[in-house]
């Protein structure tokens, strides 16, 4: 069956269309946004949800989406949706930060220009039929100094045309390097070296906790006097009253805001000040900007839906369609190793630690760390899947580790997984083949070569004769019929492992019978998603 996607925003119909083209069952409702009580009804129905702004996906809308695998925001800002409910709710949400970078950029420049010269105010009083030209004394942006809080993708197009316009451009952004900062020509500081030193400041970061009112009223008071400032990314981020104030003090000459801490903005402490230039978030919006966005989304999700591919999501790592092609099969192995161990674990886990070998070690290590934390936490929740598998295990205090190496071994690959309990620890290791068959390959230190099935049976017994003869035995005896079989000991007369791939779950009364003949230490079944 094809799946199935719900458009409940304004979206283009050549968007809409995608999802037709590549197979995709749509229904576009844009309206459907704006009635919570109407989305939550269907929203049941729905693998994929593509929105804009209009639509809150709250927890109450989640609790009702059983089907729901992914959410697409046509743009950058997700605050509309609950991030942290859809992760608990094993749903991937995505936005599309690419497609409005040079329109949100370009805003930015047009704002700065605007307070440097006083643009609309000079056009209201030339409209009423004045001619103020001596009040209205700007200043030029070449030679002066830009500050760039934040020099990612937006803010790094910013101090390209900034670079263009003869600025010098001083960028906080803790994330960028030295040699990325030389590379792009700008001059990486501290926070408060930026404040004191920038004419212009203009903010491109995102709202979080540590972002939130990084202009607060003792980081304004430690601004360059008659400095100006930009913010075209998020609200929240400049403490609005306190900026009133020291436009009305003259410490800030004028300021530039498109987006403000609560929207739609009615009321603001910055409306009616003289040389304050307000904009209602037309950050992205331009026609370029609007189609790009609502086309990336449903590309997007079309591939996440289609192929696996997971591109620019916020609560999981990002796997390309490339890599999902040469990694599919290690992610499916990394599944089965968090798989066997959260099965042979009933005790609370203290820790995870994942070894990557060879070519693993080059991997998306970030996604297979989700596939092996699903497969093991499925055991305490069947529901688990890689975008909430972290949530869960953090929720649990468990700590995840891991190390990389270069090719140690036989195999050109492998991953190996020790789970940390209060009593013991229990490691299993693991390859794929070059037939693309995910295998264990080592279970507590014991080389085995065993290929993984919906139904195995897994053995422990000390090495001594009759072993192969009366596990063979009794599955014939409750016809079960046995797919494969393998062996592995530490050494002779030592500890010795089995691993059987049935054909059908193995009967609780064979099993009770393998424990009554006093060979095996543990008899336990397991169960493998193979398809």
């Amino acid at each position: 069956m094809a799946p199935k996607v719900l458009v409940s925003d304004k979206l283009s119909e050549t968007a809409v269309q995608i999802f037709r083209d590549r197979g995709i069952d749509v229904d576009f409702m844009p309206d459907l946004g704006k009635d919570k009580d109407k989305l939550a009804e269907v929203i049941g129905q729905y693998d994929g949800l593509a929105i804009r702004s209009a639509t809150k996906v709250t927890p109450s809308i989640l609790e009702k989406a059983d089907k729901l695998k992914v959410i697409g925001r046509a743009g950058i800002g997700t605050d509309n949706v609950d991030k942290e409910a859809a992760s608990k709710k094993g749903v991937i949400v995505m936005n599309t930060p690419f497609g409005n970078m040079i329109t949100t950029a370009e805003h930015a420049i047009a704002m700065m220009f605007a307070v440097a010269r006083q643009i609309p105010e000079a056009s209201t009083s030339t409209h009423a039929g004045k001619w103020e030209k001596s009040k209205f004394m700007g200043i030029e942006l070449t030679n002066k100094t830009l500050g760039v809080i934040g020099a990612g993708n937006i803010g790094g197009i910013v101090c390209e045309r900034a670079l263009g316009l003869k600025m010098k451009v001083v960028a906080y952004d803790p994330y960028l390097g030295e040699e990325k900062a030389a590379k792009m020509g700008v001059e990486k500081v501290e926070l408060d070296e930026l404040l004191a030193r920038a004419d212009f400041i203009t903010l491109h970061v995102p709202l979080t906790d540590q972002t939130r009112n990084i202009l607060s009223r003792e980081n304004l008071a430690k601004t360059k006097k008659g400095v100006r400032i930009v913010n075209c990314a998020r609200g929240g981020l400049v403490d609005e009253e306190a900026l009133a104030e020291a436009l009305q003090s003259g410490q800030v000459a004028g300021a530039a805001f498109d987006v403000f801490s609560e929207e739609p903005a009615k009321e603001n402490a910055l409306f009616n000040l003289p040389n304050v230039v307000c904009t209602p978030h037309l950050g992205a919006a331009t026609t370029e900007a609007q189609e790009n966005v609502a086309l990336q989304v449903a590309e997007q999700i079309s591939n996440y839906l289609l192929t696996g591919a997971v591109e620019n999501a916020l609560n999981m790592p990002s796997v390309t369609a490339e890599e999902a092609k040469v990694m599919g099969p290690w992610i499916k192995l990394a599944g089965h190793l968090g798989s066997f161990i959260g099965q042979m674990t009933d005790e609370p886990i203290k820790a995870i630690n994942i070894l990557y070998d060879g070519v693993a070690s080059e991997m998306n290590l970030a996604a297979l760390n989700c596939s092996v934390i699903a497969g093991i936490m499925k055991k305490f929740n069947p529901e688990v899947n890689m975008v909430s598998a972290p949530v869960v295990a953090k929720e649990r205090g468990i700590q995840i580790s891991t190390t990389n190496q270069d090719k140690s071994g036989a195999f050109e690959g492998y991953i190996k997984v020790t789970v940390v309990t209060e009593k013991r620890e229990r490691s299993i290791g693991g390859t794929v083949f070059s037939d693309g068959k995910p295998r264990f390959i080592q279970i507590k230190g014991i080389n085995i070569d065993a290929e993984i099935g919906a139904h195995m049976l897994y053995t422990t017994n000390e090495d001594v004769p009759g072993i192969i003869g009366t596990l063979g035995q009794t599955m014939g005896e409750a016809n079960v019929n046995i797919a494969n079989f393998t062996l592995g000991r530490a050494e002779a007369g030592g500890e010795a492992i089995a691993l059987l791939y049935v054909d059908e779950p193995v009967p609780a009364e064979a099993r009770a019978k393998l424990a009554e003949t006093g060979l095996f230490t543990q008899v336990k079944p397991l169960e493998f998603d193979v398809a």
